[in-house]
């Protein structure tokens, strides 16, 4: 009796975390994300066939506000690009030292446009930029690995400026900046080119515009415009289709 109660005690406690790993087992086969050893300056997650690439840090500042920048990737020519009114809602997403923010912010003299970082250091940077230019619609905001944190059906125009390739959770983030935008609204991606290997930028911080269509089209946006007027990137306009 006692081995019959010992075996009845040990099945109690083994059959629970069975049936628990079983469980967590069926959650891991229906995430969007696989896994496998990471490739140089890779993470080793996989989205749709594509391995998402490490996060630059806010210590990349200076690369990001670099002399040459204009020359290289043509700015001012893809803020001129934007589909903006003066009085538009737009979300920087990834904004970094806010090289394109405050570029934007001219152009929206009567609307407002959210920085959205989730690094703390950044959105110190902003908030104090933003007070020396006199941007007051310019508006600092804290974002996570999984949403930007920004009002629903809000935003007329959002973009990512070399960030999209970096989102630990890609999909999560499409989902909630599509709940973000209003109806008709766009999601812009600006990217290096990742069919063209004579851009000296890594394989991973490129992206080719088929991959980016495929992701997108996959959480509720359309490619309306694949702009080829940059030097080195991709603009691509995707609009918000579905609720």
């Amino acid at each position: 009796m006692k081995i019959l109660r010992y075996t009845i005690l040990v099945l109690g406690c083994i059959l629970p975390l069975i049936a628990c790993q079983a469980q967590n087992g069926s959650q891991k086969d229906d995430s969007p994300y696989k896994f496998k050893n990471p490739s140089w300056d890779g993470t080793g997650k996989i989205y749709m066939g594509r391995e998402i690439s490490h996060i630059m840090g806010f210590a990349g500042k200076d690369w990001l506000e670099r002399d040459s920048r204009e020359a290289e990737e043509g700015v001012s020519l893809a803020v001129e690009n934007l589909p903006l009114t003066s009085e538009s809602v737009v979300a920087d997403i990834g904004a970094g030292s806010g090289y394109y923010t405050f570029r934007v912010a001219e152009r929206i003299p009567d609307g407002k446009i959210y920085a959205v970082e989730v690094q703390d250091e950044a959105l110190n940077y902003l908030d104090r930029r933003r007070k020396e230019l006199g941007f007051e619609q310019v508006i600092p905001t804290k974002g996570s690995s999984t949403s930007p944190n920004l009002p629903d059906g809000s935003i007329d125009v959002a973009f990512m400026v070399d960030v999209y390739h970096e989102l630990e959770f890609p999909q999560e983030m499409l989902q909630s900046i599509h709940q973000s935008l209003k109806p008709g609204g766009k999601l812009i991606l600006i990217e290096y080119r990742g069919e063209d290997p004579t851009i000296a930028i890594k394989p991973l911080h490129k992206m080719t515009a088929r991959q980016a269509e495929k992701e997108l089209k996959a959480n509720g946006f359309e490619l309306v415009e694949n702009g080829k007027f940059l030097k080195i990137q991709h603009f691509l306009v995707f609009q918000k289709v579905s609720d």
